[in-house]
């Protein structure tokens, strides 16, 4: 018996599979879903937008060294340092405090960090603690002007005169080096711990001061910071007999 296309019924059961859910015609053949799933490769995950490699950040303290090096003058040295943006003291300060007296005097001294007069007037040790320094000199005849050459181991003021923090004292000892190198005293004398601690890597004032060390092919002498004798004023012996011992090395004694 031959069968005959209802469209009535047709369209009845298309209503009813649309009342039902289905959304998709389907062909005449079947079609296996779960074997062609097993078939069709998974699509990649998107790959990320390549970020552009990040140079790194220049060592300052490499930095320091190269410029530090090729200075073949004290001006030199000056205008290096003076160009140096690595750190970020130079940003707080109104200039470099690059040293005083005389270059090529016997005797060199190294300060900790320029204070407000410092930074101001653009010297080492000309406020109180530079005036009380230069009286402790004259007690056995030296002076900045003929017989000492003055700088510190930061030429700029930290902020609100806080220690210099490890970083910046690691990038400024190749300039320090250098200064020492091309200033050619024969005797370095270090004031206060910071100078201490560049110098020698060492920290203690207390304990330092008074023994003869050696450093940049020099003898050392740590002694007590002026700033220091100002607050603890029975400490001036201690730095009077230091002086005493610089005085007879000097000497020859």
């Amino acid at each position: 018996m031959e069968s005959v296309f209802d469209p009535y019924a047709a369209k009845a059961l298309l209503e009813w599979q649309v009342e039902l859910g289905a959304t998709d015609a389907i062909s005449d053949a079947p079609v296996d879903r779960y074997a062609l799933a097993e078939k069709t490769p998974k699509p990649k995950p998107a790959q990320p937008a390549q970020t552009p490699a990040i140079p790194a950040t220049r060592d300052p303290v490499a930095v320091a060294k190269q410029v530090a090096n090729a200075a073949a003058s004290l001006d030199d040295l000056k205008a290096v340092m003076t160009a140096f943006d690595l750190c970020e003291l130079k940003k707080g300060a109104r200039q470099l405090v690059f040293a005083d007296g005389t270059p090529g005097a016997r005797v060199m001294i190294i300060g900790e960090a320029p204070g407000r007069d410092e930074d101001r007037e653009g010297k080492p040790f000309v406020g109180r603690a530079g005036q009380l320094l230069d009286r402790m000199l004259d007690a056995i005849g030296l002076n900045r002007t003929e017989s000492v050459y003055i700088t510190n181991v930061l030429p700029w003021r930290p902020p609100q005169n806080r220690d210099p923090k490890p970083e910046e004292i690691a990038m400024m000892v190749p300039f320090l080096q250098r200064h020492v190198a091309l200033a050619k005293p024969e005797v370095l004398v270090l004031m206060g711990n910071i100078s201490c601690q560049a110098v020698l890597g060492k920290r203690g004032i207390t304990r330092l001061r008074g023994k003869w060390d050696q450093a940049m092919n020099l003898p050392v002498m740590p002694m007590f910071h002026p700033a220091y004798l100002l607050r603890q004023p029975q400490m001036k012996r201690q730095a009077w007999a230091d002086l005493l011992d610089l005085n007879a090395k000097l000497k020859g004694h």
